[in-house]
Formats: C-alpha cells, sequence, structure tokens
C-alpha cells in the first residue's frame, strides 16, 4: 500500500482523530499566521515578493499562496483564516481520499484543490515563480529520503523573489527526551485510537514510524540552505508537542540578493 493510499484509508475519519490531538489545531493556525505575516512585512517594505508577474489560470488576487499536502483541509482553513481577504490558496495533497474530504467543505471562490505528488511537482504548470507563500504541514517526512532535496528545491520553484516557505513537521532524530514522548504519545493513544476510531492501524502505525525515520532538525534545515533559502529560522511547539513538532522559515532570496 503506497503512502497516498493509506491516507485513502484514513480520509473519511482523519479529521476527528486530529480533533483528538491537544494543540493541533492551533500550531496549524501559528504555521498560517508565520507565512501571512511575514508575507505582508514584505509587501509593506515593497519586496519583490509582490511584483505583478504574468500567470496563468490564476485569479488577479492581492496575494497567492500554496497549501501543499493540504490533506482533508484543516491547513487550508488556518490559512484561509490568517490570509487578508483576494487571497488565493491552492491547496495539493497526493490522497484523492484527501482531496475529497477538503473539497466537500465550504470555501471561498479563490480556493481551489488539485492533486500533485511532491517531489514530481509540474512547476511550471503550477507556476514557477509566482506564489508569494507556500505552507506545508507534516509532508516532507512522507517524501522519501532520496526525494527530499527535490520536494524541498520545488517549493523554492514555485515562489516568487522574496517569498516565504514555511514547515511544519515532527522531528525527535538526535532528542531522546522527544522520542520517548513520541513512542508513549503513539503507542499508548494514537495507534489505539486509529484501531478503534478508524480500524486503521497500518497508517497510524505508518505516522509513528515516519516520524522516527525523519531529518534531525538541523538536518532539514541544511535542506533548506542548500535548496537556495536564506533566513532560515525554527522555533518548537507549546505543550506535549515541545521538541517533538517544529516549524521553519524559510525565505526565497530577492533578485538583487
Amino acid at each position: 500500500m503506497s503512502v497516498a493510499q493509506a491516507f485513502d484509508r484514513g480520509a473519511a475519519r482523519y479529521d476527528l482523530m486530529v480533533a483528538l490531538n491537544p494543540g493541533y489545531h492551533r500550531e496549524l493556525r501559528r504555521a498560517a499566521a508565520a507565512l501571512v505575516e511575514r508575507t505582508e512585512i514584505c509587501r509593506r517594505r515593497g519586496s519583490p515578493s509582490v511584483i505583478d508577474l504574468p500567470s496563468i489560470d490564476i485569479p488577479p488576487h492581492d496575494l497567492s499562496f500554496i497549501d501543499l499536502a493540504c490533506g482533508s483541509g484543516a491547513s487550508t482553513r488556518a490559512l484561509v483564516d490568517a490570509a487578508p481577504p483576494r487571497t488565493a490558496v491552492l491547496g495539493l495533497d497526493a490522497s484523492p481520499g484527501m482531496l475529497a474530504q477538503a473539497t466537500a467543505k465550504d470555501w471561498p471562490a479563490e480556493v481551489r484543490f488539485d492533486r500533485a505528488v511532491a517531489g514530481t511537482l509540474d512547476v511550471d504548470v503550477i507556476g514557477r515563480g509566482r506564489h508569494d507563500g507556500v505552507l506545508t504541514c507534516y509532508l516532507f517526512r512522507n517524501v522519501a529520503a532520496d526525494q527530499r532535496d527535490l520536494a524541498v528545491r520545488e517549493t523554492y520553484d514555485l515562489l516568487r523573489p522574496g517569498g516565504w516557505l514555511v514547515v511544519q513537521e515532527y522531528s525527535v532524530a538526535g532528542n531522546p527526551r522527544a522520542r520517548r514522548v513520541w513512542d508513549a504519545v503513539c503507542l499508548g493513544v494514537i495507534i489505539p485510537l486509529g484501531i478503534l476510531v478508524d480500524r486503521n492501524r497500518d497508517l497510524y502505525r505508518y505516522l509513528w514510524r515516519s516520524v522516527l525515520n525523519f531529518d534531525p532538525v538541523d538536518r532539514f534545515a541544511e535542506r533548506l540552505l542548500a535548496a537556495g533559502f536564506t533566513d532560515v529560522a525554527h522555533r518548537t511547539a507549546t505543550g506535549w508537542q515541545r521538541g517533538v513538532l517544529h516549524t521553519f522559515v524559510a525565505r526565497k532570496p530577492d533578485r538583487s540578493t
């Protein structure tokens, strides 16, 4: 079973499962706010990140964001709520089942969804260098390690000069305390709930192991720098997810730098 198929199987009850995670939606809102705030600072300073570049199939809204790995739309909702009016948001995901859950919800006219697989994105079709920001939550650990640099580079190529990437991801490698917390939560809560609520042990065991196998925080920051990003910074979450869940911000340099 592929990763996308595993998420397809769990799509119908995924919103219920994540709602049982204390702080899940709060951290999504914090990540979305970080992207919007940095983008609007660039606008006020006249950054090239908002130059009116030619676009195809993208209406002339004030801002254009991508929610890469939008899942069932929780991160998309956080981004829409944080963004100003007339913001175009494109949600992309590899799972048709998750996309069906997302598209069934009520959205402003500026929001649309499509299927895409990180590491194999058609950047020119999506809009090379045309987007002000990319939000991606819980994506990169689901990308094979030998494709991860390419997937990061795709986000770089989608951004306008001066645009921002915000990544939210679990990482416990190299942090024994975080590893113990993650193991305890997954084995004691998440996997049993997945079996009880969704009868989907395979998906939630996969999610547990995918975090164990993901990059350490420093290694992922190095990937961002290697792709060409600057102003790379990181913070961890609050509550039980402290040291487990991390948010990275990174900027595509202006043309002049």
